[in-house]
């Protein structure tokens, strides 16, 4: 339930084929039953005042990322997706701090941070132990604790009743992109959006994005001490590929000599590259750029 290792990948949650139905505490470990009564500034801001998106910032926020030794990989995901796990919140000790696509963090307004979901990735968070809702838009990266697949601002937390506890079992659901819901989510959110004024500030029901790329991918096929080895290669298989990708040869160092590396390009996801793989019958090894 829950798995790091799934969520990272998220191979494993693709596998299972969820589809949507259309249908109507801290990054250091838990909340200490925080309820949210204090005196800081601006408790009801309109997210969309605050929310920074532009191209520069989505490829710096799809870059892959090191914390603390471990390798994360945000990636591609698209409206309908779903994804089961653990949720955790995040409040006073980040309040006001910038935020990791660099926005100042509003504990009170509904968004969260996630390990690869893209920025601004607007997300229904289903509690799976009580069936409350809520909105949230992605602004932040986190958390980073095995099993958690997502890190809710206190006011979120404090819709689907989980502030006490600290962490709760739910169920993601892509709803849109750039901060907009998708139209066809309309009936979907209609009753939270009515019961909370914050909630119809925060977020506008529109066209959407279908899906975000998660970066480029590239597949190496072949590596040869002998760089008439890789040309060879990369004749082959640029005959045999369509036309959307290409093959180049890297030169790296490898204990002092050089190493002739054959990748083919232009895949933009994970997802694309493997199925390239499996239809021309390559072993090869997937690169995020």
């Amino acid at each position: 339930m829950g798995a790091f290792s799934d969520y990272e990948g998220l191979s494993a949650y693709r596998s299972k084929k969820y589809t949507s139905n259309y249908a109507n505490q801290s990054y250091l470990g838990g909340s200490s039953g925080f309820d949210g009564s204090n005196n800081l500034d601006n408790p009801n801001p309109s997210m969309m005042e605050g929310m920074r998106d532009s191209a520069a910032i989505q490829r710096a926020t799809m870059r892959p990322y090191q914390i603390a030794g471990k390798w994360y990989y945000p990636t591609r995901v698209d409206v309908g997706e779903i994804f089961d796990g653990i949720a955790s919140w995040y409040g006073p000790n980040f309040h006001s701090k910038k935020t990791s696509n660099g926005e100042i963090y509003n504990m009170h307004a509904h968004t969260a941070a996630s390990k690869i979901l893209p920025m601004n990735t607007v997300v229904k968070v289903h509690n799976k132990e009580n069936n409350k809702t809520t909105v949230v838009r992605i602004n932040d990266r986190g958390p980073f604790v095995d099993g958690r697949i997502i890190d809710l601002s206190n006011a979120a937390a404090k819709d689907i009743d989980m502030v006490a506890k600290g962490t709760a079992k739910v169920r993601l659901e892509i709803l849109g992109f750039g901060g907009i819901i998708s139209k066809n989510y309309e009936n979907s959110v209609s009753k939270d959006m009515a019961q909370s004024k914050s909630l119809q500030e925060e977020f506008k029901i529109g066209d959407s994005k279908n899906s975000v790329e998660g970066g480029n991918f590239s597949l190496q096929v072949g590596a040869f001490r002998k760089k008439e080895g890789a040309q060879s290669l990369k004749e082959q298989t640029q005959k045999s590929i369509e036309g959307i990708y290409h093959v180049e040869i890297r030169e790296q160092t490898g204990n002092g000599e050089p190493i002739y590396r054959v990748f083919v390009e232009g895949f933009k996801s994970e997802d694309e590259a493997l199925d390239f793989a499996k239809s021309k019958n390559i072993a090869g090894v997937i690169i995020r750029e």
